[in-house]
């Protein structure tokens, strides 16, 4: 069984930074496809950012672009998500997940197959 456990969130101001992290067991870390979502308040779960197996490739939503850096340590099984000029808009409940069949449509929450608990980001104006 394959287990996420994020860490890293907190309460930060506007233009401050946060590193998540993610924890991931149960499987071979190196053959996942990994992302990062999130939920913000009152609002549907909506991707952040996904990295291929290798670290070679990523995506971003156009909302995160530019600011936030996804990447992953497949020695220490874990995924970041470096979070930079942070915004009152980010707060939100962040997940990781994973991905073993490699499918399409990453960007999809219904491509994943494995999600943490959650990890709460609160950014203050």
């Amino acid at each position: 069984q394959v287990q996420l456990v994020e860490s890293g969130g907190g309460l930060v101001q506007a233009g401050g930074s946060l590193r998540l992290s993610c924890a991931a067991s149960g499987r071979t870390f190196s053959t996942s496809v990994m992302a990062w979502f999130r939920q913000r308040p009152g609002q549907e779960r909506e991707f952040v950012a996904y990295i291929n197996r290798s670290g070679g490739s990523t995506n971003y939503a156009d909302s995160v672009k530019g600011r936030f850096t996804i990447s992953r340590d497949n020695a220490k099984n874990t995924v970041y998500l470096q979070m930079n000029i942070l915004k009152p808009e980010d707060t939100a409940v962040y997940y990781c997940a994973a991905t073993y069949s490699g499918g399409t449509y990453l960007i999809r929450g219904t491509a994943y197959d494995y999600w943490g608990q959650g990890t709460q980001v609160t950014v203050s104006s």
